[in-house]
């Protein structure tokens, strides 16, 4: 960790919206977020803008280019954050020298390709309100990690963007919150959802897992 810290070159403040590297742009630096989170985004063909992920503090970025050496999307800033810069030609100098870091780096690789995977699982669900739920659940369980309260949310994060990377449209959003509401599994005010039934909360989101693996056996 003494030698990872040497490495990094810059820790630089970034303003809400604004980019961390765009796609196309060749991959020089791995970004961590100190503070604040992030959104990656893609074009599709015919233009339209698609989320692919949300990303909190401790997570890398950049990672997309690795393949090709290439960004794939855009990373932009959801709010007022902080980004350590990580030249990857040091990282991987000092990756070779320290074996226990190359573990550390497959670990943060595997959990970010989890992530992918569980966007994926979350577009494959049906019903709106499980692919809420599934998003909730998953997002909470990042904060919680972080050292976050275990029943709040604050989502850095517009209604726009949670439809955007849900595959809905933000009218089904603020429908499916209101359900949850109404069921007493949730309370909503702004962005803050705090979870008000937690055994119920986390008995609805496993049985929408199951459900998907079920569907998966099929």
């Amino acid at each position: 960790m003494d030698r990872l810290d040497r490495i990094v070159k810059r820790r630089r403040s970034v303003t809400q919206r604004e980019r961390l590297f765009s796609t196309g742009a060749e991959l020089r630096t791995l970004y961590v977020a100190r503070e604040g989170s992030f959104k990656t985004v893609a074009l599709s063909e015919d233009g339209q803008q698609q989320i692919i992920g949300f990303h909190l503090p401790g997570e890398l970025m950049g990672l997309d280019a690795l393949g090709g050496g290439r960004h794939r999307c855009d990373a932009e800033a959801l709010e007022q954050a902080e980004v350590c810069e990580v030249p990857l030609d040091d990282l991987e100098r000092v990756a070779a020298q320290v074996p226990g870091l190359q573990h550390q780096l497959l670990r943060v690789i595997g959990s970010s390709m989890g992530r992918d995977q569980d966007h994926l699982e979350i577009l494959g669900r049906r019903q709106a309100d499980e692919r809420i739920m599934l998003f909730l659940h998953g997002l909470l369980e990042r904060y919680r990690t972080l050292g976050h309260p275990a029943n709040l949310l604050v989502l850095s994060m517009s209604r726009e963007d949670i439809a955007n990377y849900l595959g809905m449209v933000i009218e089904t959003v603020s429908r499916s919150f209101g359900r949850l509401q109404d069921d007493g599994v949730i309370s909503v005010q702004g962005r803050q959802i705090r979870v008000l039934d937690a055994a119920r909360f986390a008995a609805l989101a496993h049985e929408t897992t199951v459900e998907g693996q079920r569907s998966q056996l099929r």
